[in-house]
């Protein structure tokens, strides 16, 4: 039965005032400006009184709120948004703010317990989801070819920005042991929770004193490292927009199947969204991000040395995807889940790393333009290399130098960065490699090299 508007409905979206629909139309990302604001008021006002719940509700509460809004301001302001400005501000506000004591002890404590307790561990969350969902969703033959190829731009932008961060640091009055020790190794170490801590440790017991002497040392590098090379994600975004013959646009590998490989990569992103399918993704994110953590313990034990969990769990969802031993369904909810984590919780989750894991005081304490230029240098050096070698390796040299580029960044908290700064989330298989394989193998070379030379 057909319904009819009653005459005299003046409730209408048409029918409101046309101040109220212009108003509405004023959006932070996509939410109607007067709708954040209250939203934004509710949250602000159970932070300053002490009734925001201290768990993962009052952390995405706090995370989302902030996030929303730097990233859209983010992307609005003309230049900053081509160097990754979303991704800067998402990062470096919270951290400010964290710096100038404004954000209340339980707004703290939410958030921290939202991104490191054992309880929630919100990053690893984020980063299974976009491992399985895109490695599940890639064509079988680019990502072989990707994770063969790779690794030769990862050596020789090692090797590069080894060397030219080590004479640049020389050049502005650094020992070479200083430049290379506490400022070239720092930023390819894999991060503060598996490169900085294991590093500082194990300079502590080459060197003497407390482990927690070294990471005030080391943490500053990373952190300047990590915004070079978002800076840099950036401009390759902008560079591949300008030159699309030299941009895969999530691709790393030229395929010999050329259209076929787009055609069906178009094919798997036009398929319908299916809820019930993004749970049974969401189950095999997770099964498989436990058989990591699993594995790394039984490797650990038997075998006597540490491989970690993330690698585990992606060699797991390489083998799955490279036999087809899921069913195709499963492997469309995995990247139907990626595609919906990556685009709701990217901004929030930087929010969350910034509050918790970018101590600015740090940098503050040993900055100067020297030791900023020296950071920059091994940077560009690691991204320059692996942009034309992975243009003679028949790679797409944009994504080859953002995913070489990882090697320089904090963690998965520099890969989500990075990544988001060059719109291609897609890649973080490749860049967990790098950031992960790269600084285990960096933490393990400067600490044998640190007990030669002590």
């Amino acid at each position: 039965m057909e319904m009819k508007s009653h005459t005299g409905d003046n409730h209408s979206h048409d029918d409101k005032p046309k101040g109220y629909n212009k108003v509405m139309d004023w959006k932070v990302g996509v939410i109607p400006l007067p709708v954040y604001l209250v939203l934004a008021i509710i949250v602000l006002i159970a932070a300053y009184t002490n009734q925001l719940p201290t768990d993962m509700i009052g952390g995405f509460a706090v995370i989302m709120v902030i996030g929303v809004l730097l990233g859209d301001v983010g992307q609005r302001i003309p230049y900053f948004n081509s160097i990754g400005g979303p991704a800067i501000l998402s990062l470096f506000v919270p951290s400010v703010l964290v710096f100038y004591n404004t954000l209340s002890s339980t707004t703290l404590e939410a958030v921290d317990q939202l991104m490191t307790s054992s309880g929630s561990n919100f990053l690893y969350f984020y980063i299974a989801c976009l491992v399985v969902g895109s490695i599940l969703g890639m064509n079988r033959t680019v990502l072989i070819q990707g994770f063969i190829r790779m690794f030769i731009p990862l050596v020789t932008g090692t090797i590069a920005a080894v060397t030219v961060g080590t004479l640049v640091g020389m050049l502005f009055g650094y020992s070479a042991h200083h430049a290379f020790f506490y400022i070239v190794v720092p930023i390819i170490a894999g991060g503060i929770g598996e490169g900085i801590l294991p590093l500082s440790a194990g300079y502590a017991g080459i060197l003497g004193g407390g482990a927690g002497e070294y990471v005030s040392q080391l943490i500053p590098a990373a952190i300047i490292g990590n915004v070079c090379a978002i800076i840099i994600a950036g401009l390759m975004k902008k560079l591949g927009e300008k030159r699309p013959e030299l941009a895969g646009h999530d691709k790393l590998v030229r395929s010999e199947k050329g259209d076929k490989v787009l055609e069906a990569a178009k094919h798997n992103t036009n398929k319908s969204i299916d809820f019930s399918l993004m749970g049974a993704g969401l189950l095999v994110a997770m099964s498989l991000f436990v058989l990591g953590r699993v594995v790394e313990h039984w490797i650990h034990v038997f075998a006597g040395f540490t491989l970690s969990g993330a690698i585990i769990m992606i060699i797991a969802a390489t083998i799955i995807k490279s036999g087809n031993l899921l069913p195709e369904k499963l492997q469309t909810g995995a990247q139907q889940l990626y595609k919906f984590v990556s685009t709701a919780f990217t901004w929030p989750l930087m929010v969350g790393l910034g509050i918790v894991f970018i101590p600015l005081e740090d940098v503050a304490s040993v900055f100067t333009i020297g030791f900023a230029v020296t950071c920059m240098s091994v940077v560009i050096a690691m991204a320059t290399t692996g942009y034309f070698v992975g243009k003679l390796m028949k790679m797409y040299p944009v994504e080859a130098c953002i995913v070489t580029a990882c090697h320089s960044g904090l963690g998965g908290t520099g890969d989500v960065a990075i990544l988001s700064a060059s719109g291609r989330m897609a890649l973080m298989p490749f860049a967990q490699i790098s950031t992960r394989l790269g600084g285990a193998a960096t933490v393990i070379g400067a600490t044998a090299l640190m007990h030669f030379f002590s």
